[in-house]
């Protein structure tokens, strides 16, 4: 569960744009700090996909390093991004979405066939 939570952190950190991204999808290319504090990600084009890496880890016991990425293969649904999410490091995929209001980005990650699902808050960073 302590590699879910931490794999699922990175995924949203995630948490998504293209370079091919649609005017009306949610623009998630940036710099982003986790809600509770404990991570900073950039969010940014990585191929056809879009990467989500960890720049800064506060508290690295959960597994977390700086330079870990999450890699997203996300599309347009409704007013989010949904998809799939794979980290490496862990050897494991999520499902993804991914919704943007302003300068708030929420992602949900969920595994098993979506009985355990985690929501994590970010923010826009100013750097």
């Amino acid at each position: 569960m302590k590699a879910f939570k931490s794999g699922i952190a990175l995924a949203f950190g995630i948490l998504v744009a293209t370079a091919s991204v649609a005017h009306a999808e949610p623009d998630v290319d940036g710099i982003w700090l986790r809600g509770d504090g404990n991570a900073k990600v950039r969010i940014a084009p990585c191929g056809d996909d879009l990467c989500a890496t960890n720049l800064w880890i506060k508290d690295t016991s959960g597994g977390e390093a700086v330079g870990d990425r999450l890699v997203m293969d996300v599309k347009p649904s409704g007013d989010m991004l949904s998809g799939t999410a794979f980290d490496a490091k862990r050897n494991m995929s999520y499902k993804i979405h991914i919704s943007v209001s302003g300068a708030s980005l929420s992602t949900k990650g969920c595994v098993i066939g979506g009985l355990v699902c985690k929501t994590v808050s970010w923010t826009k960073s100013s750097e």
